[in-house]
């Protein structure tokens, strides 16, 4: 019989802080070793072998492969990693490596920096070219504020995809948190992959689209509290200081959240879009803060001072609450 090691609390927590300072200073794996780049190989395959007919039963099979393979690599990454016959650091290491492939915010903030300087230079020209790194959306035409403004507005949704929603799951699944970080990856990726409205994908990606929704619905809405108090530390706010800036995050997202054609993404926008007082827009689909001025280049720099600080909140947060769900609640 095979007995499957469980972490506990000390290794839940020591694994989370190994996982966000591998991000930090060291930032992506190559992708040969990236296994998210695993799990997007797989969807391609089935993707390509998907029917002409019945292609919404097609989408959950896609749907539900992936996410059982995308289960089956954090499950190993914890067997392998608590065995005894593997030293405990080198443990930490391997699972800290498979958590930290799971979120990004190194790779989310540096090519901000990037289109910031280009902007700062007036190259459009290059500033557009490097914005498909962030939006789907033409970027042919736009002018530099509207450039700034989808660099703030991906800033954003991305803290939730990219960083606060597979930590939620890792935290949710305690000792299963591996799993929970992967089938959340899994389902993001599915999204970002097929989850697309057009002829091709719409009924292909629909499962994948509606459960990528109901797994970020509580994390977009928890990040409106770690966009507002990281306005509180950070001091980005325009007008009325700190406290003017966590207020209107709040009042931003409550008003105005809804007002993206995804149930989630308006969340983190609308509060960006409060705590820096900038009009965020995607042209001819929706406008938050349309009461603000369009964003300028150094905008994008208080962005990513609020979401970097939003970001190191999240992980001292969830470091926290494995503490209380294991030790008071005795929940894991």
């Amino acid at each position: 019989m095979i007995i499957t090691p469980i972490p506990d609390t000390g290794d839940l927590f020591s694994i989370l802080l190994l996982a966000f300072a591998f991000d930090i200073m060291i930032g992506e794996p190559p992708a040969a070793l990236h296994p998210v780049v695993w799990i997007g190989k797989v969807i391609d395959i089935l993707k390509n072998a998907a029917p002409v007919a019945h292609r919404k039963i097609y989408g959950i099979f896609l749907a539900m492969a992936t996410i059982t393979f995308a289960s089956g690599i954090g499950y190993l990454a914890m067997v392998i990693s608590l065995n005894p016959a593997v030293p405990q650091t080198l443990g930490y290491l391997i699972a800290a490596y498979f958590l930290k492939s799971t979120f990004s915010i190194r790779s989310l903030l540096a090519p901000a920096q990037k289109i910031h300087d280009d902007l700062v230079n007036e190259n459009l020209k290059s500033a557009r070219s490097k914005l498909p790194i962030y939006v789907s959306r033409n970027t042919s035409k736009l002018n530099t504020g509207q450039i700034s403004s989808a660099v703030i507005e991906s800033l954003s949704e991305n803290f939730v995809d990219g960083l606060l929603s597979p930590i939620f799951y890792y935290v949710l699944l305690g000792p299963f948190g591996l799993v929970g970080a992967y089938v959340y990856k899994a389902v993001n990726t599915l999204d970002s992959m097929v989850g697309y409205r057009d002829t091709t994908h719409l009924e292909l990606g629909f499962f994948s689209a509606k459960l990528d929704d109901v797994l970020n619905w509580i994390p977009a809405r928890v990040s409106v509290l770690f966009i507002a108090i990281a306005a509180l530390f950070v001091g980005i706010s325009v007008n009325g200081g700190r406290m003017a800036g966590f207020a209107r995050a709040i009042k931003s997202a409550k008003v105005e959240g809804h007002n993206t054609p995804s149930p989630n993404s308006g969340y983190p926008i609308a509060a960006a879009s409060g705590a820096l007082g900038t009009r965020l827009e995607k042209p001819g689909t929706y406008i938050i803060g349309d009461r603000y001025i369009q964003p300028e280049p150094k905008d994008i720099k208080r962005a990513s001072q609020l979401i970097g600080t939003a970001s190191l909140l999240s992980v001292a947060v969830f470091c926290v609450s494995i503490y209380i769900f294991a030790n008071i609640l005795n929940i894991y």
